[in-house]
């Protein structure tokens, strides 16, 4: 279910420090899956929003994308929630979206009602950290299905808040059901040695993004 935005929620999403974007990187699409090429509306305004290039979404799924149908999907600081709707269009089976910024999950909410996959969602307008206490303290509730989790923050947070984003991945990684898979993408200040089990994920460079993705063991 879709759960009511929070308009005193202050301002988050995918920040980047760009300067500037194309019209080209102002043009959102699924890329894959049943609702491929479908147009995911977000501000065009990167200096509140910058979502992960559709190239780099394209080249996660790859890598990721047959481990997404019949998953529960955790789209973590979802900002335009690309994210979330790309794992949809591949066969997922739910999405949650977390988002602070009120202006940017009204528009996940509009994409969601646009690819009539509400009963399919749950939009919590919440900053992500205090999301996941609440979450982790609630374990009984946690989806019994196996999870896709991405973290996708403003990459300042890895420098910003290293110990909150580190224990976010940590407690998703030991709570997640057999068969899940987590993504972390950052820029390449994170050092993904910090990764827990660090020899167990698959790092690969998108400059300026870096994706760090565990799947479960034995999986090619």
């Amino acid at each position: 279910m879709l759960n009511p935005p929070n308009s005193n929620q202050s301002l988050s999403g995918k920040h980047r420090n760009a300067k500037s974007d194309s019209p080209a990187d102002r043009t959102l699409r699924i890329v894959g899956g049943e609702f491929r090429g479908h147009p995911i509306d977000w501000s065009g305004d990167p200096a509140q929003t910058r979502p992960m290039k559709d190239d780099v979404r394209e080249t996660l799924f790859n890598l990721v994308g047959g481990w997404i149908p019949g998953k529960h999907v955790f789209d973590l600081f979802a900002g335009s929630g690309a994210i979330g709707l790309e794992s949809l269009s591949r066969g997922a089976a739910h999405a949650t979206f977390v988002e602070r910024h009120f202006p940017a999950s009204r528009l996940i909410r509009r994409n969601i009602e646009a690819l009539d996959v509400a009963t399919k969602c749950t939009l919590e307008t919440c900053d992500t950290f205090y999301w996941s206490r609440q979450f982790f303290a609630k374990s009984l509730d946690h989806p019994a299905t196996p999870w896709a989790v991405f973290v996708s923050p403003p990459w300042n947070v890895f420098t910003d808040q290293p110990a909150d984003i580190h224990q976010l991945i940590v407690e998703f990684w030991r709570a997640m059901p057999d068969e899940s898979l987590l993504v972390v993408e950052s820029d390449q200040r994170f050092d993904p040695g910090t990764l827990p089990k660090p020899e167990s994920w698959r790092v690969r460079a998108y400059p300026p993004a870096q994706l760090c993705v565990w799947r479960p063991p034995g999986a090619n």
